[in-house]
């Protein structure tokens, strides 16, 4: 039985359409891809897709086209509508990493590590970080970065490392709403011995972590790097990095929509006599689950942390909670220009 909504195509002609009307038991009405309707015999019509079939196949389509747009909100992390709060004359010079760190460095023989790319420049980064698997390549990330932060590309298993040796990092600087510069498209190759993630020796101290990571530079001074990169290679670019942020530095003038809490004790609470650690430590984490909680349905919002360094404890007690209790929510390091190397920006999802 011919239905509304059903596409059809004449038996006895050429062309056919999506029937739009039923006029009587024998003839429906039907209208063709010009958009005319044809009146047309029930039997001089075959039904080729049925209105429940299109009708799933347009709701697949829609999924499809949210789940595109989630894509790109999740990687550009809304890059394009954030300014930065100052500009740096170091960071008008492109400098570029990949960073990797284990989740245990206890047991490098095992663990899995987080795969970091690092901006540090004045400039949004489009990057793609691509792997030669065969005689083809496979893009492990694909996305934008705001200037001066780095960004979680995603956790490597240990099996996997070997898909990590030969990679294809590809950048294109610009800036918005602002005179810039003009960087070239940068299209760097990198070979890395994965034997490299197995010596304690190859993790090293940095501006940008709390833990000892595996650097890899990808743009040193707006220069490409060449493949074959030294561990002598990874110092030289250590040791050029003279530029020290503080702590912490004004927020003054941010967007409204973004809100900044430190969670430094002295920040929270006027007297902390009486208190020990742990109730203060609890205290810090009391005051972040109400801030998420507050904001949990407000999508699109930004909550800068300011957590400080120190020994890593109460960051990671943060990443782990983001992790369980609100998963659905992106979260990064904050800009090391405007917060220093200790806050995090967390994204409402």
């Amino acid at each position: 039985m011919v239905k509304v909504g059903d596409r059809v195509r004449f038996l006895n002609a050429i062309g056919g359409g999506v029937v739009s009307k039923i006029i009587n038991r024998e003839m429906v009405m039907v209208t063709d891809e010009d958009g005319f309707d044809v009146p047309t015999l029930v039997r001089e019509c075959v039904v080729v897709e049925t209105d429940t079939t299109i009708h799933t196949q347009e709701k697949k389509k829609e999924k499809e086209i949210e789940t595109l747009d989630d894509f790109i909100e999740k990687e550009t992390n809304d890059d394009l509508s954030y300014k930065p709060q100052e500009e740096t004359p170091e960071g008008e010079v492109l400098n570029v990493m990949l960073a990797f760190l284990p989740q245990n460095e206890k047991m490098l023989s095992s663990t899995n590590f987080d795969a970091y790319l690092i901006n540090d420049s004045n400039y949004y980064l489009a990057y793609n970080v691509a792997s030669l698997i065969g005689t083809k390549f496979v893009s492990k990330a694909v996305g934008f970065i705001q200037p001066n932060t780095k960004i979680l590309l995603q956790e490597v298993e240990r099996n996997d490392l070997n898909d990590w040796e030969q990679l294809r990092v590809q950048i294109m600087a610009l800036k918005q709403k602002r005179t810039y510069t003009l960087k070239p498209v940068y299209d760097v190759q990198l070979k890395q011995n994965a034997v490299k993630f197995y010596k304690l020796h190859s993790f090293v101290e940095n501006d940008y972590f709390d833990e000892q990571a595996l650097l890899f530079p990808v743009v040193e001074n707006d220069l490409p790097y060449s493949i074959g990169v030294t561990e002598d290679d990874i110092d030289r670019v250590l040791r050029q990095k003279e530029t020290v942020f503080p702590a912490k530095m004004s927020v003054k003038g941010k967007t409204p929509e973004l809100i900044v809490k430190d969670l430094h004790a002295n920040q929270l609470i006027d007297n902390t006599n009486g208190l020990s650690a742990n109730d203060i430590f609890q205290y810090q984490l009391d005051t972040f689950n109400q801030i998420m909680q507050e904001n949990i349905k407000k999508k699109g919002q930004k909550i800068v942390f300011i957590h400080g360094k120190g020994n890593g404890v109460l960051r990671k007690e943060l990443l782990k909670q983001l992790k369980t209790k609100y998963p659905t929510c992106y979260v990064q390091d904050a800009s090391f220009q405007e917060y220093g190397y200790g806050a995090s920006m967390v994204t409402i999802r």
